[in-house]
């Protein structure tokens, strides 16, 4: 494995023990994002199963013209997945940035998701 693969695994190893401590028994909002897409899930940690999740591939955020490459689609499916998560009855989770800097797509993410009533 090369350097920087490993200084990333380290960083989201040190980023998810830091949530498992102060989650609270709260299900955790976890974001990955690639060059071409973003995806984000809410995982319930204790059962180990996905409650609700959203990304730039579905259909219809492909339908509103989202590439997912960029800070609109990031929006778009962060209120997405904070609709399914609301609507799934849940309201708080932990943020899980996942080693990414708190900037860009992954704020914007998150910034969509508090306003459309996920409380982090």
């Amino acid at each position: 494995m090369s350097r920087a693969k490993v200084t990333n695994a380290r960083r989201k190893q040190r980023v998810r023990l830091s949530l498992r401590r102060s989650a609270g028994g709260r299900p955790r909002l976890s974001v990955f994002r690639s060059s071409k897409h973003i995806y984000a899930q809410v995982i319930d940690d204790q059962k180990g199963e996905t409650l609700a999740s959203a990304s730039s591939m579905e259909k219809e955020m492909r339908a509103a013209g989202n590439t997912g490459a960029d800070i609109d689609a990031a929006k778009a499916v962060g209120k997405l997945l904070a609709e399914r998560a609301v609507k799934a009855g849940i309201k708080e989770v932990v943020f899980d940035r996942g080693g990414y800097l708190y900037h860009g797509r992954v704020k914007a993410l998150a910034d969509a998701a508090r306003e459309s009533g996920l409380s982090f």
